[in-house]
């Protein structure tokens, strides 16, 4: 990891890396829409380079089967490896990942991933880039013990929270937002100097919140929320210790339009300003 360019490929094959540049060609000039994600959107916005054995690209779900279908015909194995969030295509050892959603389900592709991205040269073909407001928003719940993804959401505060569309960040965060409140007191403790990168009004508004959930007090049943942010780390609280299971509630509370937790009012301020 550093800041020089080259270590992007540094410890690939040739192959492997003309075999990501195929892929995204073939994608472009088929007109599949997706957008560039991963460690080469990451280092569009932070300058950051590292290696990384795949190339992640974000299309809508409904444009994920498609993708497989281009690359099919290429002669690329291709897999719907989970159908909340990801396919994947395999060009002998080397391979894709088409990701339309967080892992959890929460983080989907939609329309302002592309009305909102920025355009990038990735190898050699001008593409979309995530927008670093929804890296973050999908970056905010890996909390694996393997993965954690909060250096990463760090470091694009620090390059790009300037710049960012803090109220279509809120709105994206809604019910979710102690966790991007977690990763703004971080930010914070890792760079003090830099605090005033987050609107004032921003940390106003989640410590508001966060002063009404002390004088709410518990919630009247036991629930884990903490399967939305790892997939294995909380598998004991809700097996064995009575917890109910977090991610199940949710899904149900955003498919029916239950409210507790969510600030629907921030819906209508997407996209503007401050």
């Amino acid at each position: 990891m550093g800041v020089d360019a080259l270590l992007a490929e540094r410890s690939r094959a040739p192959e492997e890396i003309n075999a990501r540049a195929q892929a995204v060609g073939l994608l472009l000039d088929a007109g599949v829409p997706f957008v560039v994600g991963g460690a080469y959107a990451y280092a569009t916005y932070t300058g950051i380079y590292r290696d990384t054995k795949d190339l992640d690209l974000f299309p809508r779900k409904r444009d994920a089967g498609r993708a497989l279908e281009v690359l099919e015909l290429d002669g690329w194995r291709t897999e719907r490896t989970d159908e909340v969030w990801l396919y994947k295509a395999f060009k002998g050892e080397y391979f894709v990942d088409f990701i339309f959603s967080s892992g959890n389900g929460v983080a989907v592709v939609d329309d302002p991933w592309f009305e909102y991205a920025k355009t990038a040269t990735v190898f050699g073909h001008r593409c979309l880039v995530a927008p670093a407001e929804e890296m973050i928003w999908s970056k905010a719940f890996v909390n694996e013990r393997e993965r954690y993804d909060g250096a990463d959401v760090n470091h694009l505060l620090l390059k790009a929270g300037r710049q960012m569309d803090w109220e279509r960040l809120m709105w994206r965060f809604d019910r979710y937002w102690e966790v991007l409140f977690s990763h703004l007191m971080m930010f914070r403790y890792a760079y003090p100097f830099e605090r005033d990168v987050v609107p004032d009004w921003v940390m106003a508004e989640l410590l508001s919140r966060t002063l009404d959930t002390v004088r709410e007090g518990n919630w009247e049943e036991p629930i884990c929320r903490g399967n939305l942010v790892s997939r294995v780390n909380y598998h004991v609280d809700i097996s064995h210790w009575g917890f109910r299971d977090g991610r199940l509630w949710d899904e149900n509370e955003r498919k029916y339009g239950g409210e507790r937790g969510a600030r629907p009012e921030l819906e209508d301020t997407a996209g503007s300003s401050r």
